[in-house]
């Protein structure tokens, strides 16, 4: 496939750097069989550490993935934030649910890593 071709390239507020990082990292999309595992290899997945019956309200990223990846899907999310209504209407409904402005950030890239995973498998 084509860089240049690619439908990730349609998705506003994605670059030719972020394009081609993203696509660099992902490689072949048919290895992720939901947007899950993918969001699992960037390291964008909530790290849950359970106990018992203790159900946490808060988690983290895990981290434990792709860095080059992880730093492309959320500079992806800020710039589809500032240029698309639908992630921007997406955003400010997580916001208006928490008082941190970083945390409904971390979950934009997962709509877009679903999206763009989408987009890539109908190609």
């Amino acid at each position: 496939m084509k860089f240049n071709d690619s439908v990730i390239m349609t998705i506003p507020g994605i670059g030719y750097i972020n394009g081609g990082m993203i696509l660099g990292e992902i490689g072949d999309i048919h290895r992720f069989s939901s947007p899950n595992k993918l969001l699992a290899y960037a390291g964008l997945d909530p790290s849950v550490y359970p106990s018992g019956n203790f159900q946490t309200k808060k988690t983290r990223m895990s981290k434990r993935g792709s860095k080059v990846l992880r730093y492309a899907l959320i500079n992806a999310a800020h710039n589809v934030v500032k240029n698309n209504a639908t992630f921007k209407d997406y955003y400010n409904a997580k916001m208006r649910n928490t008082r941190l402005t970083i945390m409904p950030l971390g979950t934009v890239p997962a709509s877009l890593s679903e999206s763009s995973g989408r987009c890539l498998l109908t190609k």
